[in-house]
């Protein structure tokens, strides 16, 4: 049991939880995901183990056929599977994203209809928000969804959906004229149901393939194009038009935890290689550890590796305890992604050229730790809704 990374005032249920799940990481993640990434091969072994533990049901109340767990075990269980291969945490984000909208923001029926099924792992949840031109500018997205009788109309093209493929449930936020002055207000979130693969998944839905990328492979990344898709009011997350927008950044804001808890596994996993990489290596007749810079280097690496910890457990806190928490789950996201993509280089550059080899662990990571400066809003966006949060707090009186 590493001495980093440790949390205080854990209940003996969710310690062994943790626990429970950081054994099946070291048992059946970590010895096969190095060679399953460089296949690009989905982990459906590895995805139907969390099933079986009821990884996928961990926030959904005990009344849906969830474990009714908190935010925080949430992330330190994330954390543990992020260690083992960052992928596999990506399979289960968008699906806890899609489960806490629901739960947040869903109508009785919607819930009834879908968080059961998404306890067990049945229906898997994907969410999409950006489309090829927009990026992070959300309030930029085109694609449309126009009544038509008692039914919607959906054209349009989105980007970058994690479980694109995979996904039987996709929460989609569009636009629609709802003739509120703010564009924020005109937008809206449908639950569009499709069929798992690629292709056309569902009338007037299509997942073209998977997305080629340098790292974060296994899981599927996709387009999702929709074509004269139809669909009613009930597909509506929480039955009324003009709220999607604000149900997606509530999704989001607890989406940024989950990656500050993505960072902080595998700075983790980093930290491991790289330490004990520096005590089998030899140069200059001695353990490279026992050369002065490359023991300082481990140092700032565990520094930053605790301090990313610290941050999302705060975060993660703040918003189990029903505060708003943007500032600090923006602070964590920005703090473990900036402080993994470190660590990882710095393990990187413990281990010299065997570190370019794809025979090490470390190959992998060096290719995965970009992912999160980018994902769930890049690192500008992060010191954007910091500032101004603190410009909030201390603004000046008078």
């Amino acid at each position: 049991m590493s001495r980093l990374q440790q949390t205080d005032g854990l209940t003996e249920e969710q310690s062994e939880l943790i626990k429970l799940v950081r054994e099946f990481v070291d048992e059946q993640i970590i010895p096969v995901a190095t060679d399953l990434e460089h296949k690009d091969e989905y982990p459906q072994a590895i995805v139907d183990g969390m099933k079986e533990m009821g990884i996928f049901g961990l926030m959904i109340p005990e009344e849906y056929g969830g474990l009714g767990e908190s935010l925080l075990t949430y992330a330190l269980c994330v954390e543990e599977i992020a260690r083992g291969w960052m992928s596999v945490s990506g399979i289960i984000n968008t699906h806890f994203i899609v489960a806490y909208m629901l739960l947040q923001h869903g109508t009785e029926e919607q819930k009834q209809r879908y968080l059961p099924r998404m306890a067990t792992g049945e229906i898997r949840g994907a969410f999409s928000m950006s489309e090829p031109g927009c990026g992070s500018d959300v309030s930029a997205i085109k694609t449309k969804a126009v009544r038509e009788g008692d039914e919607w109309v959906i054209n349009g093209q989105k980007m970058w959906l994690t479980n694109g493929g995979s996904a039987n449930l996709v929460a989609v936020l569009v636009k629609t004229d709802t003739g509120a002055d703010s564009v924020y207000r005109n937008m809206t979130t449908f639950l569009i149901e499709k069929e798992s693969g690629f292709g056309e998944t569902a009338q007037g839905v299509t997942v073209p393939g998977k997305i080629e990328k340098m790292g974060y492979k296994g899981v599927d990344t996709t387009e999702l194009v929709l074509a004269g898709h139809r669909t009613s009011d009930a597909q509506i997350l929480g039955g009324e038009p003009g709220r999607g927008f604000y149900q997606m950044m509530d999704g989001v804001e607890v989406g940024r935890v989950n990656v500050a808890a993505r960072g902080c596994g595998v700075a983790r996993r980093a930290f491991e290689l790289g330490i004990a990489y520096a005590q089998q290596r030899e140069t200059f007749g001695k353990k490279i550890v026992d050369h002065q810079a490359v023991l300082f280097r481990l140092a700032d690496m565990a520094v930053k590796v605790e301090a990313a910890h610290e941050m999302m457990v705060k975060a993660a806190r703040k918003k189990d305890s029903g505060e708003r928490n943007d500032l600090e789950a923006g602070m964590a996201k920005y703090l473990a992604s900036e402080n993994c993509a470190q660590v990882v280089e710095d393990s990187f550059r413990i281990h010299g050229g065997y570190g370019y080899s794809k025979e090490y662990e470390i190959e992998r990571l060096y290719r995965e730790a970009p992912m999160l400066l980018i994902g769930e809003g890049t690192a500008d966006i992060q010191r954007m809704i910091i500032g101004r949060r603190l410009v909030e707090d201390y603004k000046l009186k008078g």
